[in-house]
Order: structure tokens, then sequence, then C-alpha cells
């Protein structure tokens, strides 16, 4: 598995210290390992060690993302077919592992069936009610489209199920800079709104690195 190139440091810091930027980046630049997968809660690691959940739609670019925050190629498995991940699958962050990464399977696939539909509802919603080892979720809006109702739900269900989450905008590269700063006002606008919401937006990009060295400083913060 090749290492993607180490991005630079955001220039602008979201209130991170140096010492846990520095500090997030010598952990994803250590072992990252893929666990295992879970269709249904039976099927679930031991919940030793902290998790942080990334969530976001089929078409998100949330297997970009995930392999650019543990700066890796092929960690997470890029699909031209939104929706194919219907799992729970779940990465080991360093040797022992210090947390684990879980990755939730997309959501918002128009084509899908609605027994599929309901599956990934009972999954998701099961495993945020009753996993005490979850710290945080990570939910992906799309920079060129803000939160669509679609993304609503999953922030419902966060907010009811009292777990506490941080919005992360993706592709921020596709967008001009007026439009990037307009989502992220009006993203954090909703997300003052909700109970379990972070108030700060991150903005990143896989492709460029925009973002990436506070958003692995966000996993590491959200475990404590």
């Amino acid at each position: 598995m090749s290492e993607l190139p180490t991005p630079a440091p955001s220039e602008e810091s979201k209130g991170f210290s140096e010492e846990l930027v520095e500090s997030a980046r010598k952990l994803f630049a250590g072992p990252v390992t893929f666990l295992k997968s879970a269709p249904a809660l039976k099927f679930l690691p031991d919940p030793i060690v902290p998790e942080v959940a990334v969530a976001g739609r089929s078409n998100v670019g949330k297997s970009s993302l995930l392999n650019a925050l543990t700066n890796r190629n092929g960690l997470a498995r890029t699909s031209n077919t939104p929706g194919r991940t219907q799992e729970l699958n779940f990465f080991d962050v360093g040797t022992p592992p210090l947390l684990r990464l879980v990755d939730m399977p997309g959501y918002g696939f128009a084509k899908a069936p609605k027994d599929m539909v309901k599956q990934w509802r009972f999954l998701v919603n099961d495993f945020l009610r009753g996993r005490q080892a979850l710290k945080r979720a990570l939910v992906l809006i799309d920079s060129r489209h803000g939160i669509k109702e679609v993304d609503r739900e999953i922030l419902e269900m966060l907010d009811r199920a009292a777990v506490s989450y941080r919005i992360i905008l993706t592709k921020a590269d596709k967008v001009k800079a007026s439009e990037l700063a307009d989502v992220i006002a009006r993203t954090e606008v909703e997300a003052r709104k909700r109970a379990a919401a972070h108030p700060e937006i991150l903005a990143t990009s896989s492709e460029g690195g925009m973002g990436i060295a506070d958003l692995r400083a966000a996993v590491l913060e959200a475990i404590g």
C-alpha cells in the first residue's frame, strides 16, 4: 500500500495546538490497518479502544478522504458505484491501536432497493445508539451542495443518539473561495442549532490536502 504525499499544515489552524497537530501527523504516519467488516451488530469488534466514525452520502468522497486522512492510497475502497459498501468497516490506527476509524455505509443512494435502505437504517441507528466506544462521528458534506435533506436524516439520528459529531466539508477545492465561505457560514448556522454538533466546520480537499492536518488533529482531539 503506497503512501500519499504529506500535505503541509493548514495555514489557518482551527484552534488546534501545534503539539496536537504534530501528534496527529505522527499517529497517522504510523500503522493503519483494516480490522474487519461488520454487516450486523453481532459482528462488531470488541470495544477496547475509542472509535471515530465517518459518515456521508454515497458520492461525497468519503473513501478518498479516508485515504488522505490516513496518508495512504487504497486503504478505503473508492467506487464508481455509490452505495456499494453496506457494512461498518473498522480500521486500527497505531500499534497497539490508539483508536479505530469506522467507515460507515454511505447513504442517499437513490437507486438502492427499499430493503437495503431499511437495512442501512437499522444497522446505523443501532450502532450509534449502543456503541459506548464511539467518541465522535464525522459527517461529510459536499462543499458544492451544502447540507441536503438526505444529510439531515443522519444529523437527526446522531442528535437523538446523543453522539457528538463534527461536520466536515469535502471537495473544497471544487468551489470558489467566496462560495466556500458562504457554505461554511450556512453550515455553521445549522450546526449551532443542533444539540450534538460541534459548532466549528472544517473544510477539506482530499486531492490538494487542504484541511487534512486539522482533520487529523480533530480526530485525535475527539478521543480525548
